[in-house]
């Protein structure tokens, strides 16, 4: 992981893995079941494969991708999120709803059920009940 940000900042801290060109686009592709990579390569037109190879490694290193051998001759990898990578849907999906609100022309948009779009709420991990006013604490001073 390159560190581009030595900042004391949760923001800071996650850019430096997932702030690179492509790399968002990428695990995009692999929270939509692409995990192949010659299919990753052709879904993001312009994304070259050293660069595709580099960003796979880094997040390999992040523990947010794994891989898997598929095919000895040639060697052929699939590639897979892992428990940490799945995490990352929610701020995709917080993407996708800033986009729908904020988007001159917006592609995609969340809804429920009943085909109504929905909205980013949050909870308290103790009792389930949605909190309506946030702040953020520091867990440690520097």
């Amino acid at each position: 992981m390159k560190t581009r940000y030595d900042l004391p900042c949760n923001i800071a801290q996650t850019l430096n893995i997932l702030g690179d060109r492509w790399t968002l686009l990428i695990i995009h592709e692999l929270l939509i079941g692409e995990t192949n990579f010659n299919d990753i390569k052709l879904k993001l037109p312009g994304l070259s494969a050293n660069i595709l190879s580099n960003r796979l490694k880094e997040l390999e290193e992040a523990q947010i991708v794994q891989s898997g051998l598929y095919s000895a001759h040639p060697p052929r990898y699939r590639y897979t999120l892992t428990e940490k990578g799945t995490a990352l849907e929610h701020v995709f999906n917080s993407m996708i709803i800033w986009g729908a609100d904020h988007l001159e022309t917006c592609y995609k948009e969340i809804v429920g059920p009943d085909e109504q779009r929905v909205e980013v709420g949050y909870y308290s991990t103790e009792t389930g009940k949605r909190v309506d006013t946030i702040h953020i604490r520091p867990l440690k001073t520097v």
